[in-house]
């Protein structure tokens, strides 16, 4: 099982530099399979770049922070 507030203190910690493109992240739901719901919001959200952003950054970054974690994905993806 994923811990959940340790998702939330990453994602804190990689706030920030999405912030400072004028966009942010929110978390959705973490899966007990490990997978990390999110929606990218202002400026990410729609952006070509978000898969890239969601794969290169915040994915990457909770692998390797947060033991469990397999995937992020984002909400719209997800129906939500």
């Amino acid at each position: 099982m994923v811990d959940k507030e340790k998702v939330k203190e990453v994602l804190e910690a990689v706030r920030p530099s999405l912030q400072a493109d004028g966009g942010d992240v929110e978390l959705i739901d973490v899966g007990d399979d490990g997978i990390v719901t999110v929606e990218l919001q202002g400026a990410c959200k729609g952006c070509p770049m978000s898969q890239m952003t969601l794969a290169g950054g915040i994915e990457r970054i909770l692998k390797e922070r947060v033991p469990g974690v397999v995937a992020v994905r984002p909400a719209d993806e997800m129906g939500m």
